[in-house]
């Protein structure tokens, strides 16, 4: 596949000249995102509750991303499920004993309208984060509380605040111990990454020399423990800013089946293994080994090591790594990261044929 533009500078003014809404810039606020999320969660008083059920976070696309995020950050410390609901509806068996945090940024994902009406109908308690719309209307008449999201942003920019209140969910509810304290040293460390991966950095940064390196590629990115989670950001941001297809793996998943294909792959996709240094030795192992058995078909092989010195802390680099690295490929590919013309043109469609 042949790169679409031949650009070779990823300064401040080539990723201006492509970048129309500022996309970089709030990218490169996710430490500052982190903070104002802590404190939007406390402005809903939300009262804590027992929930031996454990926690399902409802929402699609950049307004799920979160609940996922969350149980990468959270791991071993849940005591009490943590699961996502991405479809119309919930499972059958949550009740009074699940909390279900609703989640849509527009307040008007039609998927989770639906599982906020499932949701009622099941007696289970919920919270609600979104900018406002239908859903933040129908929780208001319901007495749900509603944590506030600012306005603005494209939903998958909000990455931030959908991942803080995820875990301030699980916390209220009893499914995690609180992380707060890791969540302000992840912020602090964002803001030091920011600098120096972000336009204003070196042109040898690793986000910038990544995006080169994947730059005619159809990037595969595969996770393990913590990391699963980021590979399908990574994956869902190569999409949305890049328009590029991605795809997303877990290991040892990936070691039972998709590892067969890449020996055909024909150097059009490129590997990228994301690597917790604090993850499990076995894990570790795997990935050195699938990497080089990935080489024998994919164009490229990158092995991604998180930064910090705790798990959010070391996911938070990784999110920002990514989301970045997206980013650089769209100005490499001169597309506008804003815009999303097949989802807008999908939902156009729906519109028109009702069900």
């Amino acid at each position: 596949m042949a790169p679409a533009v031949t650009a070779t500078s990823l300064d401040a003014a080539a990723c201006a000249a492509v970048d129309s809404t500022g996309q970089f810039a709030e990218t490169l606020d996710l430490g500052v995102h982190l903070r104002d999320a802590l404190w939007r969660f406390d402005s809903a008083a939300i009262a804590p509750l027992d929930a031996p059920g454990g926690l399902i976070v409802a929402g699609m696309g950049g307004s799920s991303v979160g609940g996922r995020l969350a149980s990468g950050v959270l791991g071993p410390r849940l005591v009490r499920p943590l699961a996502l609901a991405m479809g119309y509806d919930i499972p059958a068996w949550i009740g009074a004993e699940t909390l279900v945090l609703c989640s849509s940024y527009s307040g008007s994902t039609e998927e989770t309208l639906a599982t906020y009406e499932a949701a009622r109908e099941a007696g289970a308690p919920r919270v609600v984060a979104t900018t406002g719309g239908p859903l933040a209307e129908a929780a208001r008449d319901d007495g749900v509380p509603v944590v506030p999201l600012p306005g603005g942003f494209q939903p998958r920019a909000a990455v931030g605040y959908s991942l803080v209140t995820a875990l301030e969910a699980a916390a209220l509810c009893g499914a995690a111990p609180s992380v707060r304290e890791e969540v302000g040293a992840a912020a602090d460390l964002a803001g030091e990454l920011a600098a120096e991966w972000g336009p204003g950095g070196a042109e040898d940064s690793e986000a910038k020399r990544l995006a080169r390196s994947l730059h005619g590629s159809f990037p595969v990115i595969t996770g393990a423990g913590l990391t699963a989670s980021v590979a399908y950001r990574w994956k869902c941001q190569i999409n949305e800013n890049a328009e590029l297809p991605a795809f997303a793996g877990k290991l040892p998943e990936h070691d039972h089946n998709e590892i067969v294909g890449w020996a055909a792959a024909e150097r059009r996709l490129s590997a990228v293994f994301l690597e917790d240094p604090e993850g499990d030795a076995r894990a570790a192992r795997r990935i050195a080994v699938t990497a080089e058995l990935a080489g024998e078909g994919a164009s490229v092989v990158e092995r991604v090591p998180a930064r910090g010195a705790t798990r959010t802390e070391r996911l938070i680099s990784l999110v920002l790594l990514g989301d970045l690295v997206s980013l650089y490929l769209a100005v490499l590919r001169g597309v506008d990261p804003v815009h999303v013309r097949a989802i807008d043109v999908l939902k156009a469609r729906l519109a028109a044929t009702p069900v």
